[in-house]
């Protein structure tokens, strides 16, 4: 060796331990990205739990691990036939969700294996099971997503539907509040529960009242998760911002009690962010409120002559709007069709049926004045005493045909469906889209722009305005706790939540005779397009609730969440760093595949 390359090689001595560690630093870094990045696993491939391991999460859960297929392919298929109109049976069956697709987007197909989850502790061993073998984890309550998140194949389903004791509080303090928040009625529901469980509580039996969907089927831990807009939120803001606890598993297998104090990035997150994306609740406490006299509803229609009467119409519908119903009594929709119709179906909170019919006498009035628009569904307005709004043994004797009772034998006797909610029950979605609209919009040198996108809309696929999805009117103490959740800041200061969708029949895959025309889907999803390009020409940073959505919405975080999005960010880095709970547009999800199997990014 050559003196000079001694002396190089002896300068160098020192240094080696250094660049050995620097090297094993970087191998070390290599391996825990290509770990971060490594796919989640399917059946048959290696890493796939074997039948031994699937055993063990069995004995864990007490038995209550299913293994999972088509609900059309084993010998109860016509049973399951038979009873797809049926909501309560489809929540029921592990297999199946309540849509059962969407038109080149997702199709419902069952899970591999199922865990029927009777507690915490069942929740905790699917989720570390997961966790450990690297699989594809989904959560379904109610399984009324219409973007496909409580449903994936290949996956291992943490299924809640078990899970549905509800229990009333004269006096709740969230855990570690005492002395920081008053005492307050609640109701504390399991994460399995429908509405129509709390409502049969807290209404019916309790004689109080909670914010919850308008559907009876929905689950109450989705529905809180992603904002939870009811029929009376006007007057008492949404499900989310009445939240006073969660109790809910995180990916790393704790179960975390998330309040005001305790948890908080988490607890805003769960208000509004959206279900399955940071982890999974397993029950939540409500605040309750005192009942009104009387819950009721009006319905009309109406059908114009020419397209100028219909113009008139709804220029005067929207002005009758702004003076008579923009407030907390009234929510639910207005719907402007092809045809030049315009129809109503709007809920009430705290009238009588005579002060609803005074409220709606100034329209009515202005109709009958025209030649050129004619009452083809007469108005009718009709009040009932609050507490047996879901009362369902008053329904059957009173309004029989607004009601359908789940009839399988041994069914629960408080359980049904509104008769309009029907045609939704496995319903595939040809296309939908929402935005909210300003409050702005109602002024009166707006009206007239808003009456021309109504009716341009109109020409189209049509449109309803919801009006208890848009908080503008709404007491202000409700606003100040809608304020404090994640839901899009939009909403706040919309008077309506516009929707534009179109559906066809139930079309699982593997159900016999189910063949989706595509052709016409993609024709309908397109003119749901153009109606609601005629809404965003009038309002062109709408954004959309993420319950109620395009499921190809390209700005999604923008659209569901606005400015309140980096913070979710956050909160998913902080409690789900690995990205265990994924779903289509979900918080964190654009580090994933569109199916949620491979992580692009960490």
């Amino acid at each position: 060796m050559k003196r000079r390359d001694l002396l190089k090689a002896a300068a160098t001595l020192p240094l080696l331990p250094l660049l050995m560690r620097g090297g094993t630093a970087l191998a070390h870094g290599a391996c825990a990205v290509a770990a971060a990045l490594r796919p989640r696993v399917r059946p048959g491939q290696p890493g796939w739990p074997t039948s031994a391991e699937w055993e063990q999460l069995k004995r864990q859960v007490g038995g209550r691990l299913l293994k999972l297929e088509s609900a059309f392919a084993g010998g109860d298929a016509a049973q399951v036939l038979k009873q797809l109109h049926n909501p309560f049976a489809v929540g029921d069956n592990p297999a199946l969700t309540q849509t059962s697709g969407w038109a080149d987007a997702w199709a419902s197909q069952p899970s591999a294996y199922a865990v029927a989850a009777e507690n915490a502790a069942d929740v905790v061993a699917a989720v570390d099971f997961a966790r450990r073998h690297h699989l594809r984890l989904v959560v379904k309550g109610g399984g009324h997503s219409y973007q496909g998140t409580s449903d994936a194949p290949d996956s291992l389903l943490v299924w809640t539907r078990h899970m549905n004791r509800v229990s009333l509080h004269d006096a709740f303090v969230p855990q570690g509040c005492a002395g920081h928040a008053a005492p307050l009625p609640a109701v504390s529901v399991e994460a399995g529960a429908m509405w129509i469980d709390a409502y049969d509580a807290v209404v019916t039996r309790g004689g109080r009242y909670v914010q919850g969907g308008g559907c009876t089927t929905v689950g109450v831990a989705g529905l809180v998760q992603s904002g939870g807009f009811g029929s009376l939120s006007k007057r008492w803001g949404t499900a989310a911002s009445n939240l006073l606890e969660a109790e809910v598993v995180t990916a790393d297998g704790r179960v975390r009690i998330a309040n005001a104090r305790t948890n908080p990035e988490l607890f805003w997150g769960l208000k509004g962010g959206g279900g399955g994306s940071l982890g999974v609740v397993t029950r939540l406490t409500l605040r309750t409120y005192e009942l009104p006299e009387f819950f009721g509803g009006v319905n009309l229609t109406v059908k114009a002559d020419s397209d100028a009467a219909y113009r008139a119409l709804i220029a005067e519908a929207m002005g009758f709007y702004q003076r008579a119903l923009f407030n907390p009594h009234w929510g639910e929709q207005m719907k402007f069709y092809g045809g030049d119709t315009f129809e109503v179906s709007m809920m009430f909170q705290g009238l009588s049926k005579q002060q609803a019919e005074q409220a709606w006498a100034p329209f009515l009035a202005w109709v009958q004045s025209r030649k050129d628009c004619r009452v083809t569904k007469p108005f009718q307005a009709l009040a009932l005493p609050a507490r047996h709004l879901w009362d369902a043994e008053f329904l059957r004797k009173h309004l029989p045909g607004v009601i359908v009772p789940d009839e399988r034998p041994g069914a629960s006797r408080n359980h049904f469906v509104w008769a309009g909610d029907r045609e939704q029950v496995g319903w595939f979605i040809q296309g939908y889209q929402s935005a909210w609209l300003p409050a702005s919009l109602l002024q009166p040198e707006r009206q007239a722009s808003l009456a021309e996108a109504l009716f341009e809309a109109a020409q189209h696929q049509g449109v309803s305005l919801h009006f208890n999805k848009g908080l503008a009117g709404a007491p202000a103490d409700a606003i100040a706790r809608a304020r404090d959740t994640a839901t899009h800041p939009q909403m706040l200061d919309a008077f309506a939540l516009a929707i534009s969708a179109s559906g066809d029949d139930p079309a699982y895959p593997g159900m016999p005779g189910a063949k989706p025309d595509l052709v016409m889907a993609r024709r309908m999803a397109a003119a749901v397009g153009k109606t609601m390009d005629a809404l965003r020409a009038v309002a062109p940073d709408a954004g959309s609730y993420v319950s109620e959505s395009d499921y190809f919405l390209r700005d999604w975080q923008q659209g569901f969440w606005g400015c309140n999005y980096p913070r979710l960010a956050a909160a998913k880095r902080r409690y789900d760093p690995d990205g265990l709970f994924f779903v289509h547009h979900g918080v964190g999800s654009e580090e994933w595949s569109a199916d949620g199997f491979t992580r692009l990014r960490t």
